[in-house]
């Protein structure tokens, strides 16, 4: 059969690493990747993204996302963010396969229905929101160590030990644990950690909760502050709820692999956010506007409770930031190991060292350089998340059933690009705003 010009451009729009396979009744070829394809069930999966989700920026949440908005528009805000944030990921879950096609990466995706631009669009704006959220947990993991030093001190080390230490730990981490599926028992201990931290922060600041009478809930700031402040607060919401990453989540994932990741995607957005949402929504009831960003700052409780909570928080984060990081340990992996040889032979080994390396040093090093805590939730759910989660998706089913669709769906689909393409000029332009201003209150390598 002759091949269309169409088909052939569309062809070549796939990336180097051959990211899509044939899905065919008889006969189903390995994608071209050096992680694990196809191997986890659904449970591990959900569980993976319930804690993951539930890492130790949960504790910045009641001061990012409620403070500037306060009770009323940040409850339906919370609620309107979780429900397109689960739609949009289960609609995007559905086009794993396109015309028989299998496709591993959010890229491929793009690539082979838009073009080559679209291709790099996406791998630009996931791998600028991978960067970002890897340099958010090595911060987050600073911060908790020197939390801990100060239970001890009142005069720790700079933070940027702190940093530094971090960089080291996820580094070793990410060497050792190879790819997703590798992560089976550490989603357990990962559990452990996060309902650990957890139950400890709410047992200890009950405490506060009774002795804290007069709680202030007032939206503070000029009426250009507050709405900045507003946009702001979603992006935060927005980074809570969504990775960027589902096609390469799902990708790990056993047949039926759509059926088995709507499952876990349905898991998260109900079991997962009841829990940061409810963490989120209890710390600002206890502190009102005076919640700090992050929270075990604010307890008044014993040393032994702010050193276990600080502790569970970093070694949760060391599991957790391996999940948001992989499609930049894959695509490298992919690009530059043996693909043929075994993940564990000598020549993989000694490239997945040195990739690691290269990698986290480049990460800590910035992160040491600029530690603005919110900035990187603000920057993170602006732009690039807002594309990836609500735009693109809606995209591809316009291009995908755009023939056989009804009307009032083709209308709903470009109803939701439009405005959320204008909410995502809107945050950027807020989250710019907050770095432009923190760069001039805080200079590089501040002890913060």
């Amino acid at each position: 059969m002759e091949i269309t010009e169409s088909k052939i451009r569309q062809q070549e729009a796939l990336n180097i690493e051959s990211g899509s396979i044939r899905d065919d009744q008889n006969q189903e070829e390995c994608p071209t990747s050096a992680h694990t394809i196809g191997n986890d069930s659904w449970q591990q999966v959900s569980l993976m993204l319930v804690t993951s989700f539930n890492c130790g920026w949960i504790l910045s949440f009641s001061n990012l996302m409620l403070v500037p908005l306060g009770w009323v528009w940040g409850i339906v805000s919370l609620l309107l963010i979780g429900f397109f944030s689960c739609y949009s990921s289960c609609l995007l879950a559905g086009f794993h396969f396109i015309q028989g096609q299998r496709f591993i990466r959010y890229r491929d995706v793009m690539g082979y229905l838009f073009g080559k631009k679209l291709y790099y669009v996406t791998y630009m704006l996931q791998f600028s929101t991978f960067i970002l959220a890897n340099m958010g947990f090595i911060l987050l993991g600073g911060r908790a160590l020197k939390e801990i030093n100060l239970v001890f001190s009142e005069t720790a080390l700079r933070l940027q030990y702190y940093i530094i230490i971090t960089g080291v730990v996820y580094c070793i981490f990410a060497f050792v644990v190879p790819n997703m599926s590798a992560m089976r028992v550490w989603v357990g201990a990962s559990t452990f950690l996060t309902f650990g931290f957890i139950g400890v922060l709410l047992a200890v600041s009950a405490k506060d909760g009774n002795s804290n009478r007069h709680r202030n809930y007032e939206v503070r700031g000029s009426t250009v502050g507050k709405v900045f402040n507003a946009l702001g607060a979603v992006s935060a919401m927005i980074v809570s709820n969504n990775s960027g990453m589902v096609p390469e989540i799902q990708s790990t994932l056993q047949k039926p692999v759509v059926r088995n990741m709507r499952i876990a995607l349905c898991t998260q957005y109900t079991v997962g956010l009841m829990v940061y949402y409810g963490v989120s929504i209890y710390g600002y009831w206890l502190y009102g506007s005076d919640v700090p960003d992050y929270l075990p700052m604010a307890l008044s409780g014993p040393k032994w409770a702010k050193i276990l909570i600080n502790l569970a928080v970093f070694l949760q984060n060391v599991i957790s930031q391996h999940m948001f990081f992989q499609p930049v340990h894959e695509a490298l992996d992919t690009k530059f190991l043996k693909v043929d040889e075994s993940t564990y032979s000598r020549r993989n080994i000694t490239r997945r060292f040195l990739l690691r390396v290269l990698v986290f040093t480049g990460n800590t090093l910035v992160t040491a350089a600029i530690p603005f805590m919110g900035d990187f939730m603000n920057l993170l759910g602006s732009f690039t998340l807002v594309t990836l989660t609500f735009i693109f998706p809606s995209m591809i089913y316009i291009k995908v059933k755009g023939k056989t669709a009804r009307t009032e769906m083709k209308a709903w689909h470009w109803t939701l690009i439009i405005v959320f393409s204008i909410l995502a000029v809107a945050t950027t332009i807020s989250a710019v705003r907050l770095i432009i201003n923190n760069v001039r209150n805080y200079e590089l390598f501040a002890n913060q």
